[in-house]
């Protein structure tokens, strides 16, 4: 079983290195210590399992997973903190394992990542993904994206609108367009609802963008952004924005 290690300690790093290499039939085929490296390294390497901490620099574990989507390898989650352990099950991982890790709790969670290679990958979809990703009981603050290769990590704060495309939902953020395969209504159920208002089926607003709102048939609006962008506004969108902004 060829398995990547993934934490932002060297310390930690080398420890589970050395409870690895004594367990017959596993390859520790790299590491890694952070969680952009972490998505570059599994793409790369293609491991049959990850041992991945949680919280690290730039990206948590779950934020790697959602990156990775659902050809993310089997993970088991390796953390000092047990309060991530509910999250944790919820995207389907093998085992939860609190620092410093015990050799027989390790080997009993790798019997159980060896049960399931081979089978059909049991991860979340992307969307039950992000929705792990964000701490309990807070909104989304950043919103993590993939172009060509790259990982692009927006602020809420900073997109202007977002808008359904078929199955993929384009962001908007200082002209800037970059796609993501997610349901708008998935996204609204975890935005602050104070700052981004459904004005269409097809558009979110960030109403912090927004300029003045312009009438042109009966129940129909337009919202005129600060950049001059212009929107439609549904009745109902109408009736949200006024109920917001007074």
């Amino acid at each position: 079983m060829r398995v990547l290690i993934v934490d932002d300690e060297p310390l930690a790093r080398s420890l589970l290195g050395e409870l690895l290499r004594a367990e017959a039939g596993v390859e520790v085929v790299g590491e890694a210590g952070d969680g952009f490296e972490a998505v570059r390294r599994t793409e790369q390497l293609r491991p049959d399992l990850v041992l991945l901490d949680i919280q690290m620099p730039k990206l948590s574990g779950f934020e790697v997973l959602e990156l990775l989507g659902e050809e993310a390898p089997a993970v088991i989650f390796v953390t000092a903190h047990d309060e991530f352990a509910l999250r944790a099950f919820e995207v389907h991982a093998v085992d939860y394992l609190l620092k410093p890790v015990e050799p027989e709790r390790l080997a009993a969670a790798l019997a159980r990542a060896r049960e399931r290679t081979g089978r059909p990958p049991g991860n979340l979809p992307a969307a039950g993904l992000a929705r792990a990703a964000r701490p309990p009981g807070r909104t989304l603050e950043r919103v993590l994206l993939r172009e060509e290769g790259r990982v692009h990590v927006l602020p809420v704060a900073a997109l202007d609108f977002i808008e359904a495309q078929d199955d993929y939902l384009c962001f908007s953020s200082g002209g800037r367009r970059l796609r993501k395969q997610q349901t708008m209504s998935d996204l609204e159920a975890q935005l602050d609802g104070e700052r981004f208002v459904r004005i269409h089926r097809s558009y979110l607003l960030n109403v912090e963008r927004l300029a003045r709102l312009e009438q042109y048939a009966r129940d129909s609006w337009v919202a005129i952004l600060a950049d001059g962008t212009r929107l439609p506004v549904s009745r109902s969108g109408h009736s949200r924005l006024r109920e917001l902004l007074g």
